[in-house]
């Protein structure tokens, strides 16, 4: 008799700028062999697109209307995802200040959000996805099989944002107004603000080292692989 195939898991991994999801995600996903699902690529990508048609971030009848005419689309590869934008590929850009700072106003919009959600479904749905952002185990998949929530200090989290972006200087300051800014729309946003969910292992890398937080992520994730060949 032919073993079945092992169910794949749907993993959330949420929490606030400079925690470390991005880079936990990217490498949980290559070692089982999963696909990240970054949700706030495809919000920067939107973003992007705002900023290239000049649509006001707080016009959410015309971001919506902007999303729906919009073609986001994650390729896996060695570095991380691609990112394409109406074919083009933006991975670079979306990463730079103006962007990020677009994406956080862009993304509090409720009709914008309902209509990421949906792709964001569409895309994990059938499982063997990691999927990181901020609603992702409240909002996005409250069903997960596994949802962490990864956390850290916010003085640490601003340092990390500027040795990941290289700044220094005087733009050290204004890069680290912004990170509190958008820390505080996350958190105190009508729709899905940036909360852990009731059954989340929550994870406080503050003073962890990144193989450290990968290595207890892993056991969570073996634990959950063996309760389904049970």
């Amino acid at each position: 008799m032919d073993t079945p195939p092992e169910r794949k898991l749907i993993i959330a991994i949420d929490g606030p700028a400079g925690a470390g999801k991005s880079t936990i995600a990217s490498r949980l996903a290559r070692k089982l062999g999963y696909t990240n699902l970054e949700s706030g690529a495809m919000y920067r990508a939107l973003a992007l697109k705002a900023i290239e048609w000049d649509v006001s971030f707080d016009d959410e009848a015309a971001l919506l209307d902007l999303a729906k005419k919009s073609r986001i689309k994650l390729e896996p590869s060695l570095g991380g995802n691609r990112v394409l934008l109406d074919g083009k590929d933006v991975s670079a850009r979306i990463r730079e200040r103006d962007v990020s700072e677009a994406a956080s106003r862009v993304s509090v919009n409720p009709k914008v959000r309902e209509w990421m959600v949906d792709r964001l479904r569409e895309l994990g749905t059938g499982g063997g996805v990691i999927m990181e952002g901020r609603d992702i185990g409240t909002k996005v998949f409250p069903d997960a099989d596994l949802k962490i929530f990864l956390d850290a200090d916010p003085v640490v989290r601003e340092q990390r944002r500027l040795d990941q972006q290289k700044i220094r200087g005087p733009s050290a300051e204004a890069t680290a107004a912004e990170l509190r800014e958008r820390d505080r729309r996350d958190r105190t946003r009508a729709t899905s603000p940036l909360v852990p969910a009731p059954d989340a292992v929550i994870i406080d890398s503050t003073n962890l080292p990144e193989d450290e937080v990968l290595r207890r992520i892993e056991e969570l994730v073996e634990q959950k692989l063996t309760q389904t060949r049970s």
